[in-house]
């Protein structure tokens, strides 16, 4: 029982650790093609602004999901028998 609850705290970690490199990632690849368009085509900045304040909250909404389900299993795991 005891080793089954190691790996769920081991497996909440990686939940939540590897959603937060790619969320960060994903950020920030986003932010540098925005900066890339801005400077190629200044009249369209505000057009790409709305576009990528939209994808980082979708973005930041993956994660999130993410880390509720890693929550669930922390403190209501239905895998755990007792």
């Amino acid at each position: 029982m005891e080793h089954v609850l190691g790996f769920v705290a081991l497996s909440c970690g990686l939940i939540i650790g590897l959603g937060a490199i790619g969320a960060c990632l994903g950020i920030a690849i986003m932010g540098s093609k925005y900066l890339e368009a801005a400077a190629r085509q200044p009249e369209l900045m505000n057009e790409l602004q709305t576009k990528m304040f939209l994808l980082a909250g979708l973005i930041d909404a993956a994660f999130l999901i993410g880390v509720g389900i890693a929550m669930m299993f922390a403190f209501a795991n239905p895998f755990v028998v007792q």
